[in-house]
């Protein structure tokens, strides 16, 4: 372009004589055409930094696509301001053609089939050209831009109001052709035509075919290609269903519909017994497409209406999820983390009062300052119901290995079926779990446990057998001594009680060959005074048993043990006897070794055991540390020993006990024992061995217990744990237990049966909820184990790390209910369920707290998955059959029913293609031809809306 000359102005006269002898150029004198000048520059600038430089100067990344981005450039016209953006992919091709149905297109790529183009509109409100020829004027500014710098961009403008979505564009194809776009909307009153396939595909006929030809009779050669969008119902929709039918019921419907209003969809997860979570996975959208087919006439598309979507060449799955996941201000506040965030405050108070029973009075001016008439104690009620859940329903057995992880016992707590684990889990919803509540129910607790034990009633949920687990917490440990105990003073009990019975009753109907009738109960226990067992003891019948409480049925089967050699004296009051010992011969007597009945060694809790430490450490060296611990049960075992082996001597008693100590010459030969003592007389007596030097050596404590023993079987010695004792105890201190101690076990125990509960969740092969459940515990061990040492005082920074493990607890019971919902529903599909799973779990992975959430973090979840053929009946069964009730409430108006229900969206694309050639001459060699797609329209909506879009190339 020329530049502007210089008038002289010396004077007005020269100016005007040279008037006729030069002109002014005036080419940039129109604002109109600067703007054009300006949208030049910009344009140049763009196409010659390419994709790379733009990228490096800071192009943006649209949300929604992986490959498509953006830059944007301000300028100015007539006043106003103008907003001009340039979207262009990465990967860039030179067909400049776009997948027709990429989920990752922009909506004018897909409406108008281009892949870069520019987009110019009004920097206002609604960011659209409202005035029908500022639109045109500023479309045609950009053409003529882009025509100067030779772009075959396309270019659009938004026109009208913004809720219609509508555009016009234009895009110079080269030399010869020109393609022109347009886009409009219809929100209501769609015609009824419009609604089907048939007058859609008569519109784009039309588009393109002379006004006087019947459509319907003429064959246009159309490619089609449609995309079918259906829509499971939401659960709040089947719910309004549920309780329509569940009044049709009242009023003498069908009564099967009112049972299936009170399901819910976790009926049958570990964690509904205390409370019911939200379907985190709102429904599912399944979207058919069917591939590009020719299509000639009206009447084909009339058939494709008609058709099924399994006719479709593809199935892509797409999964609603609850808004609830990633909001953590909404959601479900009544699971385990939300109840545990209460719990860890009420530990925080209870430093403020020594007893639990001072929270309950906290309403007079006694209690704790700082505790409000907020904190509600629930009502009696509640608190008898939740009472007769843990004592009164069945004392069976519990499952202490049911859901237990295998990292769970590094957690301190009880199992989850235990009575105090079930307790925790009781008071996270009592009372919204304030340290008020806690206390009440705590105090109930412990008269419903004082009752058990006054009235001899076991324990329920606690074993009454075995040994103290002590990896669990201390009053975990208490409950189950009390179960022994329980247990153990009913046996005494009835043992006093079947005594006193036989007592009293008369003997007529005692045999005369059995001297204790058939119906005598070798259980009985006797009274030390009492001389029965020489009566008893008889080579015919086994020795006493009264000691453990076995009858004498345990060995009447086995009649080798009934074989003794001649009874000499010392059988005749041998008691406590449980049979002989094999083949082992008494050294001195020469008589069998009989196995006595010994006492269980006592049972002891954790605290126990380092009382006893304290006590022996209190006694110095004077006793070896070991065997002291021992000592009470050793010298027990050896009264029940020289019981019933009356002439036993101490060597006989480490042969039995401790066989290891009993050293046998390897060098002699040996032959075996015979089994009756008149045969070993005269063969191979005594045997050979001798003590080992540790129990030969001079001032042996076993030898020294040994010779103070008295000969006394396990029934006539003293209990060594006396119940009535230990029972008392053990009240006592859950009775006084400082409030801040209950509560760390409450905290540490809470957590446990939490996960343990979640830990049940049936979620098939997900491996990375695997993962996260392992990780899960791994985090708790090391975090609960500071409430272990009974070391925490209000206000520590430990109370906020238990904080932050309820979060972690709440994204992993969150990740939990969406694994499990999606198990269920895919029992037959999970390869669908893992996928899904796998790319939600990604989705999820930074709002856990083990990845920086920021500005570049997804807010929506959008992957989808594509259904194989085997899997389509499992998606299908997903749309049940429209009730009565939804039928209502939506008029089917287009066809491609899934299972009766309509799409929710229906997307098609029309288009047409010619062969033509991009030159002026008339008769250009077919060489030169290329085939374009003249005709372009894509139509989207439902039967209520309808969206078209027009792209037409002509020849300018």
């Amino acid at each position: 372009m020329a530049s502007s000359s210089k008038v002289e102005s010396d004077s007005e006269d020269e100016a005007l004589d040279e008037e006729v002898e030069h002109f002014d150029d005036f080419t940039l004198a129109s604002s109109w055409e600067r703007f054009i000048s300006e949208i030049e520059a910009v344009c140049r600038q763009w196409m010659s930094d390419g994709p790379k430089n733009l990228l490096e100067k800071g192009a943006v990344l649209l949300e929604f696509s992986k490959n498509l981005y953006k830059v944007k450039f301000e300028l100015k016209y007539a006043l106003k301001s103008y907003l001009m953006e340039y979207y262009f992919e990465k990967s860039n091709t030179d067909d400049g053609k776009v997948s027709d149905w990429n989920f990752n297109l922009h909506d004018l790529q897909l409406c108008f089939g281009v892949k870069d183009f520019l987009v110019i509109a009004p920097q206002s409100a609604s960011g659209v050209v409202l005035d029908a020829p500022e639109s045109s004027k500023l479309l045609s500014a950009v053409a003529i831009a882009l025509s100067n710098c030779s772009s075959l961009l396309p270019a659009f403008v938004p026109v009208h109001d913004p809720s219609r979505k509508a555009y016009i564009g234009i895009q110079n194809r080269g030399t010869v052709f020109t393609r022109r776009f347009e886009s409009d909307h219809i929100g209501s009153q769609v015609p009824v035509k419009l609604m089907h396939l048939e007058g859609l595909y008569e519109l784009f006929v039309s588009k393109f075919a002379y006004s006087t030809l019947d459509i319907s009779v003429h064959l246009f050669k159309v490619h089609f290609t449609m995309k079918l969008t259906y829509r499971t119902l939401s659960f709040d929709d089947d719910n309004d269903v549920q309780e329509t039918d569940a009044e049709m019921t009242e009023s003498g419907g069908n009564p099967a519909s009112d049972i299936y209003s009170k399901a819910q969809w976790d009926d049958d997860c570990p964690w509904s017994e205390w409370y019911s979570a939200e379907d985190p996975v709102k429904g599912f959208e399944v979207i058919a497409i069917w591939s590009e087919k020719m299509v000639e006439s009206s009447s084909e598309m009339a058939e494709l209406e008609n058709a099924s979507p399994h006719e479709a060449e593809k199935w892509i799955l797409f999964p609603i999820f609850s808004e609830n996941l990633t909001d953590g201000s909404k959601g479900n506040q009544n699971g385990f983390a939300s109840q545990l965030h209460f719990l860890v405050d009420a530990l925080d108070m209870s430093f403020e009062a020594q007893f639990m029973e001072d929270f309950v009075s906290a309403v007079e001016n006694q209690g704790p300052d700082n505790l409000t008439t907020s904190m509600v104690i629930p009502p009696p009620t509640v608190i008898d119901r939740m009472l007769k859940e843990l004592f009164h329903e069945g004392v069976q057995e519990p499952n202490f290995a049911k859901g237990e992880h295998k990292n769970s016992r590094a957690i301190k707590g009880a199992p989850l079926e235990s009575l105090f684990a079930q307790f925790c889990l009781h008071s996270l919803w009592v009372g919204n779990c304030n340290i008020r509540a806690i206390a009440v129910l705590w105090i109930e607790f412990v008269r419903e446990v004082r009752w058990c034990w006054e009235e001899s009633q076991p324990l329920p949920k606690m074993p009454a057998n075995g040994s103290i687990d002590l990896s669990t917490c201390l009053i975990n440990q208490k409950l189950q001594m009390l179960a022994i105990c329980i247990e153990s003073k009913r046996e005494l009990n009835e043992d006093y009680q079947d005594c006193i019975g036989s007592m009293d009753q008369a003997s007529p109907h005692k045999k005369e060959d059995d001297p204790f009738g058939e119906d005598s109960d070798s259980s009985i226990m006797l009274t030390p005074g009492e001389n029965f067992d020489g009566k008893r003891d008889s080579p015919s019948k086994p020795d006493d048993l009264h000691g453990s409480g076995t009858t004498v049925s345990k060995f009447s089967s086995e009649p080798e043990h009934m074989v003794l050699a001649d009874p000499k004296p010392s059988d005749c009051i041998r008691r406590g006897s449980a049979g002989v010992v094999g083949s082992m011969m008494l050294l001195k007597s020469h008589q069998r070794m009989h196995a006595p009945f010994t006492q269980d060694a006592p049972l002891m809790t954790e605290d126990m055991h380092e009382e006893r430490l304290r006590a022996v450490e209190a006694l110095g060296d004077s006793f070896n540390f070991s065997a002291q611990l021992e000592k009470e049960i050793l010298s027990t075992d050896m009264s029940a020993f020289k019981a019933a082996n009356p002439d036993a001597i101490f060597e006989d008693f480490i042969r039995w006990h401790s066989p290891g100590d009993w050293e046998i010459d390897d060098t002699q030969e040996k032959r075996p024992i015979k089994r009756l003592a008149m045969e070993d007389s005269n063969n191979d007596w005594p045997p050979r061995g001798r003590l080992s030097r540790r129990m030969s050596e001079h001032g042996n404590l076993w030898r020294k217990i040994w010779n103070d023993a008295p000969a006394l079987p396990a029934s006539e010695q003293k209990p060594l744990l006396d119940p009535n004792r230990e029972g008392e105890k053990i009240l006592h201190y859950l009775e006084t237990l400082r409030p801040h101690l209950l509560l760390e076990q409450m905290v540490c125990t809470a957590f446990r049966a939490s996960a343990d509960a979640l830990n049940q969740t049936s979620y098939g092969g997900l491996k990375q909820m695997a993962t996260k459940m392992e990780q899960l515990y791994l985090t708790m061990a090391p975090s609960l184990r500071p409430l272990q040492a009974n070391r925490l005082s209000s206000g520590s920074e430990i109370i906020d790390d238990l904080r932050r493990l309820c979060g972690v607890l709440e994204h992993v019971e969150k990740l939990l209910t969406v694994a499990a919902s999606l198990h269920r529903k895919f029992l037959q599909a999970p390869r669908l369920s893992e996928a899904i799973f796998s790319d939600y779990y990604i989705f999820f992975l930074p709002r856990m707290g083990t990845a920086s959430v920021g500005d570049n973090a997804q807010m929506d979840f959008d992957k989808k998955q594509q259904v194989r053929i085997h899997e389509r009946p499992v998606v299908s069964n997903m749309f049940t059959l429209p009730t009565a009730n939804q039928s209502w409430r939506k008029v089917l108006s287009m066809g491609n029913l899934l299972n009766g229900h309509e799409p929710v969206l229906r997307e098609i694309i029309f288009s047409i293609r010619d062969r033509v050639s991009d030159h002026y001459a008339a008769h250009v060699p077919s060489v030169y031809q290329q085939e374009i797609e003249t005709y372009r329209m894509y139509t989207c909506g439902t039967s209520n809306d309808l969206r078209v879009a027009l792209s037409v190339v002509s020849c300018d």
